[in-house]
């Protein structure tokens, strides 16, 4: 019988390439314990860059996770590695932003009562009220920061205050249609998921429908990536396109675009989720 998830913990690793990595990480894993039950990596030798993910079982461990996590440091100074682990036990806590669009937002409510998204949904935000009896039917809080431009800086200070009370962990934006300032997402590096309804770095901004229809495209694509203080141009989790053509009125390649933001949005919050994502400058690698 396989290890349930509670039995499980996750490594994730990125540092400088060079002999003697998997080893290292091997070796302090298997000296306390630990049964590593998957392991995926990945160089970039343009960038001379090591990724890896492994998964190992706490079942049989020697020590406490204290001690694991003060070998693996040692490792890890010694071959400058930035890491982290998901330890099990403690569900991530995921805050759903959304303006007036429901297509993403049921979506991921759908898929989390499912059970596809590991985590708990604590609340939504919007800057509208359309959308509270949504909230209301999967019983989550609902919360309104109605924002122009003269109130946006302190809605997002209410907004910031709310998440770090809630303990969220990552912020989905589900059709947000909000441009957040750059003091917003430092508070969340690489926890602040968008999906933007154009193939990137094709159309950013704005009706990038009405962009792609005007320039008679015979693909459309929506992309979900981490969002960064630049508008559109964070790094990319996930992406997919469908085809159109000559006959497809704007309404058409709204509705087709639809169906991939939230397919597209959904991998990539499962990916996060899973910790299979490592972002490095503006790139990322994504562990199968």
């Amino acid at each position: 019988m396989p290890p349930s998830p509670a039995e499980t913990a996750t490594l994730l690793v990125c540092c400088p390439d060079r002999p003697g990595l998997v080893a290292g990480l091997a070796q302090v894993l298997y000296g306390h314990g630990a049964n590593i039950l998957d392991s995926d990596q990945h160089t970039d030798p343009v960038a001379a860059k090591f990724f890896q993910r492994i998964r190992f079982e706490l079942g049989e461990l020697r020590t406490d996770r204290a001690t694991l996590e003060g070998a693996i440091r040692e490792v890890a100074e010694r071959f400058a590695m930035d890491w982290r682990i998901a330890w099990p036990g403690r569900a991530k806590r995921m805050a759903l932003f959304v303006s007036r669009y429901d297509h993403c937002l049921y979506d991921l409510l759908l898929r989390h009562r499912a059970g596809e998204l590991a985590c708990e949904i604590p609340l939504i935000v919007s800057n509208h009220a359309e959308l509270e009896p949504v909230a209301k039917q999967f019983d989550i809080a609902f919360h309104v920061f109605p924002i122009t431009r003269e109130s946006k800086a302190r809605q997002e200070e209410l907004e910031r205050d709310l998440l770090r009370e809630r303990g969220i962990d990552l912020v989905v934006l589900a059709r947000y249609m909000q441009v957040l300032s750059g003091e917003f997402v430092a508070g969340w590096p690489a926890q602040i998921i968008n999906i933007h309804h154009s193939f990137l770095p094709a159309f950013i901004g704005g009706k990038p429908y009405h962009q792609a229809y005007a320039r008679g495209v015979k693909l459309i694509g929506a992309t979900a990536h981490y969002a960064t203080s630049d508008l559109d141009e964070g790094p990319i989790i996930e992406q997919d396109v469908t085809r159109c053509s000559h006959r497809d009125s704007v309404s058409d390649l709204v509705r087709k675009g639809r169906d991939l933001e939230k397919t597209v949005l959904a991998r990539a919050v499962r990916w996060h989720l899973d910790d299979r994502v490592l972002v490095y400058g503006n790139k990322t690698v994504v562990f199968d």
